[in-house]
């Protein structure tokens, strides 16, 4: 067995480079210590037989991964329930939809193709992170105290779960769209061209798909639409083919990312500004979520909505925890990720906020950049990393100075004035700390932005 590297247990999910950081045999092994942990959980049932749901994505190791960690599974004496190959938010649905007791995802999200992983979570979908389980199970693991059960479990398959996924999704939202639109899809090689695939059956809109092959290795470009070069061609196709918008995934399809009919990335504070006011139409007043990273004109649009605005930390793990725990009914991370928490479970929902907002757009008169023009009020920096000794100490420094503003130590520290708000925090496995600032104009934007860089030096 290759020596764990045990950096992979990160604060949300099991991570690494393949045969490198972890083989298959470490594979095997979570699949022993995740029937432990669930063992332990207080909703087990002494001698209840778990069914555990599996799910991979299309990259070249998860194949070999899969069939080890079924093997694991089935060793700890539990169901191992495949449900073959899946975008991530189909998974949480499986887990969710058919009530497992848990679930273990093969995936490494948007990671170069030499990478690999796992995403946990519980009943329901409730994520299992770094606070909640996987310092057990890398412990468990480390320390090779697994034993095999007396009775092995089986494998079963699990048919028609995107099915089920897709027709939930229609039957929550109104699908009578007003005009067909034409809309380009990249879903850079990746599982979501699967949940497009099915969509595209149930509407009348015209897509027009490119990379849509599944290959892990990625051929064309990265699986990561926050970054602005990966969306290069996805804007020359739109404007090639003169579409009304055009929509990107990442390499498991929990992030969507929406291009308008100019080719402009619509940014995704705007889309959970779009999206909290659709679903304030179903629940007047709920709480909608948004991360720390500047983005107020979600802020703004919750409000004018009727909502009640609640701060989140940044990480899908976190948010979905604290959406389940102060009972916020929509939320939106400004990686793209969006999250919808209904009796049936707290997770995100490609399929469903697509259908969504495809409703609005094809409603409205105005072309999709005449549409969102009025929403670009202000002026971000995006996200920018330097390399620091200490982040304590950089939070310190920027307390002191920013101490009159409005702050939050929330997540690392945010700092609120009249005319700009910024979020310093630190990465969870680098010595690097984060800033994102906004603004109300380009000028203001600039000028506090080199402001605190020069702090942060």
């Amino acid at each position: 067995m290759l020596t764990i590297n045990t950096k992979i247990f990160k604060a949300y999910d099991i991570r690494g480079i393949y045969n490198q950081d972890f083989d298959d045999e470490m594979a095997y092994l979570l699949g022993l210590a995740f029937v432990e942990l669930r063992k332990n959980d207080a909703d087990y049932q002494p001698g209840q037989v778990l069914q555990i749901a599996v799910g991979s994505d299309m990259r070249l190791s998860s194949p070999s991964l899969k069939e080890n960690l079924l093997r694991g599974l089935t060793a700890a004496g539990a169901e191992a329930v495949d449900i073959g190959l899946v975008a991530t938010p189909t998974f949480y649905f499986a887990v969710s939809r058919y009530n497992y007791q848990g679930g273990i995802m093969i995936s490494a999200s948007h990671n170069p193709k030499e990478w690999n992983g796992f995403k946990l979570v519980r009943s329901k979908s409730v994520p299992v992170s770094g606070d909640s389980g996987i310092e057990f199970l890398k412990e468990k693991i480390i320390s090779g105290e697994l034993k095999v059960a007396e009775k092995s479990g089986q494998v079963i398959k699990k048919e028609g779960v995107l099915e089920d996924e897709i027709n939930y999704a229609l039957t929550a939202t109104n699908t009578s769209q007003t005009k067909a639109l034409k809309i380009v899809v990249d879903t850079a090689n990746s599982m979501g061209i699967v949940y497009f695939q099915a969509l595209a059956k149930k509407l009348p809109h015209t897509f027009i798909t490119i990379n849509s092959e599944l290959d892990g290795t990625f051929p064309v470009h990265e699986a990561d639409p926050l970054k602005e070069e990966n969306l290069a061609q996805l804007r020359e196709e739109i404007i090639k083919q003169k579409a009304d918008l055009g929509i990107s995934t990442d390499g498991d399809s929990d992030r969507i990312f929406f291009v308008d009919n100019k080719g402009i990335t619509i940014e995704p504070a705007l889309l959970r500004g779009l999206l909290a006011q659709i679903f304030l139409k179903d629940k007047p007043g709920a709480k909608i979520g948004y991360d720390v990273r500047p983005g107020k004109i979600t802020v703004d649009m919750i409000e004018a909505g009727g909502g009640l605005p609640v701060l989140t930390r940044v990480g899908h793990s976190l948010i979905k925890e604290q959406m389940l725990k102060e009972d916020i009914y929509f939320a939106g991370e400004s990686s793209g990720h969006f999250f919808f928490n209904d009796p049936q479970g707290c997770f995100e929902y490609p399929p469903l906020m697509i259908l969504k907002l495809l409703s609005v757009f094809s409603a409205n008169e105005l072309d999709l950049n005449s549409y969102t023009n009025p929403y670009k009020k202000y002026f971000h920096s995006g996200e920018i990393n330097r390399s620091v000794v200490s982040k304590e100490a950089v939070f310190a420094q920027v307390l002191e100075k920013y101490k009159d503003g409005q702050i939050s130590t929330l997540d690392g520290v945010s700092v609120k004035f009249a005319d700009f708000w910024f979020n310093v925090r630190g990465s969870n496995t680098e010595p690097l700390v984060r800033l994102n600032l906004e603004a109300i104009s380009q000028e203001v934007m600039e000028k506090r932005r080199d402001d605190v860089l020069e702090l942060l030096k």
